[in-house]
């Protein structure tokens, strides 16, 4: 009895696919640490504090819970309680416990937080219309955005923490 098929093998990418695919990797990495550097020396905020402020005010009582939170941010939840630590530190974020099921936290903009992210917005704004949108100009817009949101959507789902080896019960080797 043989085992399932051979899967056929990925064919190589283009030029122009591979062309395309590391623009797209470079831009992933590059516009992300720019936006942080300019909004880190404008405004003493970093860009994941930047996008939880945003995310909280886009929300129905501007807050949402955690696990809710680091999903539309992007960020482990772990990782998001140390954000919303620094943030709640500043006055510009309360956590709370949810009311709807007690256990559960939930993270809340406060009047200073929402102040705090209309300051910073000038400086976001200018530098997302500067490193990406005027450099689509000529492109279908409405195209680009469904592309990008098919290849990150919702369903690939929150980053994935890498798994730690289980520590070996054997001794380290002698040096």
């Amino acid at each position: 009895m043989s085992g399932p098929p051979a899967e056929p093998p990925v064919p190589p990418l283009t030029p122009d696919e591979e062309a395309a695919w590391r623009a797209l990797a470079r831009a992933v990495l590059v516009i992300p640490r720019v936006l942080d550097g300019e909004l880190m020396k404008a405004q003493g905020l970093n860009l994941t504090e930047y996008s939880v402020l945003m995310n909280l005010s886009e929300s129905p009582g501007w807050s949402l819970r955690m696990t809710e939170l680091a999903n539309v941010v992007s960020i482990s939840v772990s990782g998001l309680t140390r954000v919303v630590e620094r943030l709640s530190r500043q006055g510009l974020v309360e956590r709370v416990r949810s009311e709807t099921d007690g256990r559960g936290q939930v993270a809340v903009l406060t009047p200073a937080g929402l102040d705090r992210l209309e300051q910073a917005w000038p400086v976001h704004l200018a530098g997302v219309r500067r490193l990406v949108v005027d450099r689509l100009a000529g492109v279908d817009l409405v195209a680009f955005a469904d592309a990008l949101a098919s290849i990150a959507s919702a369903d690939i789902g929150p980053p994935v923490r890498r798994k730690v080896p289980a520590a070996s019960s054997a001794p380290p080797p002698a040096s």
